[in-house]
């Protein structure tokens, strides 16, 4: 007997279908499963896809060349560079909110991932005329921080689509694969550029080492893997319906309820703490990133080679972090997932602060990176869960911001306990302190039920 929808029998004398019939609906239903998935998974490879810059330019490659080639000595390099990323940084901290809340008045988000994406693309190719000469160094930094901060806006509507690409049950899982697989693009694409590229005698296509050719077509080799790897996200994953507001009254009213929101959010207590508490353990994962590296080499004597080596293997147990971690965090929670991690982190922190040879740096570095990409995937989720539905990407815009607004702090506060103590120990040891402060903020925090559109309001 066929049973309808309602749950009641087919009426007495009407034909009951058979599998023939019935097929359809359930193709249907089968094919929208499946076009579900092929969304999920475009959406995740955006990730693959514009991780490749952070790694390859602003991390290794170009921002080496830039402090080796094109600055006069490796230590002005260093402060230009860094001058040129906070700089950027305090831009994305200003208009991602802005931006975030025009955004939600309009609708769509795919057009101004477009927008931006494309800015980090050109300005990234961009980078392969900065030739091995200083009359180029302003250039390159100009062209740095322009695609940095359209790396980063692109991203706060990217992120802000994850409760429209998943499930609430799914929200964790997904947004765990998406880092995963970020960590991965990123390691692929900075391995494939020093196979391929700076490492051969020959390099490949003929390049000129003399004029740095080998190192330059960093820039164009990552602007193809954003254009090529992207694509899938803006054929494959489905948008908002548009508002179809006028860009004018968008912007307007966008400031306007960012106006009312700001008002708000002291009385928002839990979108707020969550904030204040994200702004301390990302600063100081922010400030183990930046002095990961110069720690490695000054207490341990590690060379460039050795330092490139771990920075490969600490994206590797990251990625693998974030992916086995997507579970828990659909399991237990968010906040649970980052109160574990951010706590494993202060432990194992604190361990490599009291170890002495590079066989137990590798281990414990290594042991770190699996609690990174929790930290990170896991707090997006959050936001997902802690935003209300109509100003979800304004929200995910005063998530970036809390991510940038201290940026200084962690540098400023290891820098400065290093030469009043003498000793990079003791101010590696500033980062646990954020650690701790972040997960003393996050430990109180009431975590509302996966529910799409069941945020708490603004109010």
């Amino acid at each position: 007997m066929q049973v309808q929808q309602d749950g009641g029998a087919a009426a007495p004398g009407e034909a009951t279908p058979g599998p023939a019939e019935s097929s359809p609906a359930r193709g249907a239903k089968a094919g929208g499963r499946l076009a579900n998935r092929r969304a999920i998974i475009a959406w995740c490879f955006y990730d693959w896809a514009n991780s490749a810059f952070p790694t390859v330019i602003v991390t290794f490659v170009f921002a080496a060349y830039y402090t080796q080639v094109l600055a006069p000595d490796p230590e002005t390099g260093t402060g230009q560079w860094g001058l040129a990323m906070s700089l950027s940084g305090i831009a994305i901290a200003i208009l991602a909110p802005i931006l975030g809340a025009v955004a939600d008045q309009g609708g769509r988000r795919k057009p101004w991932i477009a927008v931006f994406s494309l800015l980090c693309i050109a300005s990234g190719a961009g980078l392969w005329f900065a030739e091995p000469d200083p009359s180029w160094a302003l250039f390159a930094l100009v062209l740095a921080a322009l695609a940095n901060l359209a790396f980063e806006i692109g991203t706060v509507f990217y992120n802000a689509m994850l409760p429209e690409v998943a499930p609430a049950r799914l929200w964790g899982r997904v947004s765990g694969w998406a880092w995963s697989l970020g960590y991965a693009g990123g390691l692929a694409c900075l391995v494939l550029t020093l196979v391929l590229f700076v490492q051969p005698a020959e390099p490949l296509l003929g390049l000129d080492k003399a004029n740095s050719e080998h190192v330059r077509i960093a820039g164009p080799f990552v602007a193809l893997w954003f254009l090529a790897f992207a694509l899938p996200m803006f054929l494959f994953t489905p948008d908002r319906t548009g508002s179809g507001m006028p860009v004018g009254r968008a912007i307007v009213q966008g400031l306007s309820a960012l106006r009312h929101s700001l008002a708000k959010l002291p009385k928002q207590g839990v979108v707020l703490r969550y904030l204040i508490a994200r702004m301390f353990y990302t600063d100081g994962l922010n400030t183990l990133f930046a002095f990961g590296g110069i720690y490695a080499a000054g207490s341990f004597g590690m060379d460039f080679t050795e330092i490139l080596v771990f920075g490969i293997l600490l994206n590797v147990t990251s990625g693998l972090g974030a992916f086995a971690f997507a579970w828990v965090d659909d399991w237990i929670g968010p906040k649970r997932t980052i109160l574990i991690a951010v706590g494993a982190l202060t432990l194992l922190g604190g361990a490599i602060l009291l170890i002495e040879t590079k066989l137990w740096f590798y281990i414990l570095g290594s042991a770190i990176g699996i609690f990174i990409g929790p930290a990170q995937s896991a707090s997006r989720t959050l936001m997902a869960r802690l935003a209300p539905a109509k100003v979800r990407t304004e929200m995910f815009g005063l998530y970036a911001l809390s991510g940038k607004v201290t940026a200084f702090m962690g540098p400023a506060a290891v820098g400065g306990i290093t030469v009043l103590t003498g000793s990079q120990r003791w101010g590696m040891t500033a980062i646990l302190v954020l650690f701790v402060v972040g997960f003393v903020l996050l430990l109180p925090l009431k975590e509302p039920p996966p529910d799409p559109d069941g945020a708490p309001p603004l109010v």
